[in-house]
């Protein structure tokens, strides 16, 4: 795993790359590190998270996977499974938007990571999957985000038959907010993430923070929450800032 901050962004990278950055146990702890690093740094607004070499993530590492359900144990199984789960939710409680740059596969646990993420952009030559079907495997972790992101009928296709989808089918079906061109992107990925950085960094947490606060929340209650929030903002120096632009802006185009 590496990470660095760059003009607001926290890019970190699954860097295990000889093994299509498949999730063991190791590298599920680093990214659940990498990811409280980068909700410490000050200068951080927007978290990117990517992959080295040619594939985003190709999911569980099934040597290991396999390693653990050999033992037959399940407690050990289920604290393996756990480990994943509890980086899913790490990252929606996290404080900063995350946004996945996906190229290459990302295929079962590696395009549920995808969308635990906030936000996904990706190459026009990636592709996404949920396969575990195909190995007498119930795509059971990644299930809850796969439903959130498309529509039940379109989930329930994506998990059942595990096929395989290109970039422009994964948009289609809410998986992804923008596809680019392969060539250059990795840098139109970082353009994207930068562009948010801009934003205001405490706007970003409370957006976030409300989102999916009011997910299942009933309407009533989730006006009401919204509501709360909004009086909260309007005491930020934050939102006096953008407002006093706004007014001057307006008052030196009159």
């Amino acid at each position: 795993m590496t990470s660095r901050v760059t003009e607001g962004v926290a890019v970190v990278t699954l860097d295990r790359p000889e093994k299509r950055n498949s999730l063991d146990a190791s590298m599920i702890a680093g990214i659940a590190a990498a990811l409280d690093w980068a909700a410490g740094e000050v200068e951080a607004r927007v978290v990117l998270l990517r992959g080295a070499g040619p594939d985003f993530c190709a999911g569980a590492d099934l040597s290991a996977l396999a390693a653990a359900a050999e033992k037959g144990d399940t407690l050990e199984n289920l604290d393996d499974a756990m480990a994943l789960a509890e980086l899913f939710s790490r990252m929606r409680h996290h404080p900063l938007p995350i946004v996945a740059a996906v190229h290459g596969h990302a295929f079962a646990g590696g395009a549920g990571l995808a969308l635990a993420c906030d936000l996904v952009v990706c190459s026009e030559d990636a592709s996404f999957a949920f396969p575990e079907v195909q190995l007498g495997f119930v795509p059971a972790t990644v299930m809850a985000l796969v439903q959130r992101a498309a529509g039940q009928k379109a989930a329930f296709a994506l998990l059942a038959t595990g096929d395989v989808i290109d970039a422009g089918n994964a948009a289609r079906l809410g998986l992804v907010n923008h596809v680019y061109p392969a060539s250059g992107f990795q840098e139109e990925a970082e353009r994207f993430a930068h562009s948010l950085a801009r934003r205001p960094r405490g706007t970003l947490r409370l957006i976030k923070r409300l989102f999916y606060g009011i997910e299942s929340t009933a309407f009533d209650d989730a006006v009401a929450r919204g509501a709360e929030l909004n009086a909260l903002a309007r005491s930020t120096g934050e939102f006096r800032a953008g407002v006093d632009r706004f007014l001057n802006r307006r008052k030196r185009e009159r």
